[in-house]
């Protein structure tokens, strides 16, 4: 659903949006190796929210030389 990889320098965040079972959606981002954010939200609404703010994120890194990068 949701599935982009970021780096610069040595540095790597991965932003991810999937659909779990039964009905809901798995949000998370991680730096590196530490886990940044792990949501389960069952609210489409919130799941929207938390895509918007990872594509500020991105919009905002990329322009600050983060590039995307394969996974």
């Amino acid at each position: 659903m949701f599935d982009l990889c970021l780096s610069r320098a040595e540095h790597v965040r991965h932003y991810s949006i999937s659909a779990v079972a039964p009905a809901g959606w798995e949000v998370r981002c991680q730096e590196d190796e530490t886990l940044q954010r792990l949501d389960y939200y069952e609210d489409w609404h919130r799941v929207e929210r938390a895509r918007q703010l990872f594509e500020r994120e991105v919009s905002t890194l990329s322009e600050n030389g983060w590039r995307i990068a394969s996974r």
